[in-house]
């Protein structure tokens, strides 16, 4: 099995449909969207005496390790994650992998 990374970045929501497209223009084939709410204390906002949370999105890419920081770059360029307050990104070795038989002869990303 090829050695494969999984990037996942936590963005604003709505951000992450552009994100994605950016990663898709640099070469991956797809990604997991899955939406959240932060649980911080800076998180929480309030609005006419109403708490509200604020809602994320989860950017998950499984990549080849060899390739992998290419898409993380591209990631913190698109979700400007430089900057405070707009997102994080991180990576994780997978260590079993099932459910992409069907691209045993395709790169990944």
């Amino acid at each position: 099995m090829v050695e494969t990374v999984a990037i996942v970045a936590i963005v604003e929501r709505g951000k992450a449909d552009h994100i994605v497209n950016r990663t898709k223009k640099a070469g991956v084939k797809g990604a997991t969207i899955l939406y959240g709410r932060g649980t911080g204390e800076s998180e929480v906002k309030k609005f006419l005496n109403i708490h509200i949370e604020s809602s994320k999105e989860v950017i998950i890419i499984i990549s080849e390790k060899q390739k992998y920081k290419k898409i993380f770059d591209e990631i913190v360029d698109a979700g400007k994650l430089k900057k405070p307050g707009t997102g994080i990104i991180f990576t994780f070795p997978i260590m079993d992998l099932a459910g992409l038989c069907y691209r045993k002869n395709l790169p990944l990303d």
